[in-house]
């Protein structure tokens, strides 16, 4: 996993939905574009059973915290295997669920590679240093939660670290990785971490 410390990756990528602002639609979002408080980032796809299942937690996440955090999904599967992962699936998944929170495509997989992304979902939680840099607090699991397992979706590590960092506290070092579908590199460019996770 990337390690804890370590600073938000420059990126510049289509916004296939929502938006930082109510009423405001921009074609690209970069990092720089940020408001200065917390992001959490979302390696999602609509495809993924994994992420189906999380799906309910991410809209309670949005409507609770969704003010003094900035929420960010990101899809980075790829469209030559998964094409189903595109704009107007993502769209679709997007407005099926009622998130205004930006949906990037990172087609180049560009993103998903600096953040040793390997599975959806998968979730990373940056603040800013006192010099206004992003930097890593969180990356791991949403909760203990699997379709099939009867554990309660609810969220409880991202909450947990949320919590931390909202309210000035250092955020728990024991973090679980996450557990989910492998993101859909594309064929011959698989990171070396490929296959790592389930």
């Amino acid at each position: 996993m990337l390690p804890l410390g370590e600073a938000l990756p420059a990126f510049q990528l289509p916004v296939v939905s929502g938006s930082l602002r109510e009423g405001t639609a921009a074609a690209t979002l970069s990092n720089s574009e940020l408001p200065a408080q917390p992001l959490l980032l979302m390696l999602i796809c609509a495809h993924c059973p994994f992420v189906k299942h999380v799906e309910p937690e991410l809209s309670r996440l949005a409507a609770q915290y969704g003010s003094p955090v900035t929420l960010l999904a990101v899809s980075s599967n790829s469209l030559t295997t998964h094409p189903q992962d595109g704009p107007e699936g993502l769209r679709q998944q997007a407005e099926q669920q009622q998130w205004r929170f930006p949906y990037l495509l990172d087609e180049q997989q560009n993103l998903a590679k600096a953040l040793k992304g390997a599975c959806t979902p998968e979730f990373y939680l940056f603040s800013p240093d006192d010099a206004g840099l992003q930097i890593l607090r969180y990356r791991g699991q949403l909760d203990g939660s699997r379709p099939g397992n009867e554990v309660r979706l609810d969220g409880h590590d991202v909450r947990r670290a949320l919590d931390a960092v909202l309210s000035g506290q250092p955020v728990n070092q024991d973090q679980q990785p996450s557990v989910g579908c492998n993101i859909k590199w594309h064929p011959g460019q698989e990171p070396p971490w490929f296959g790592a996770s389930a």
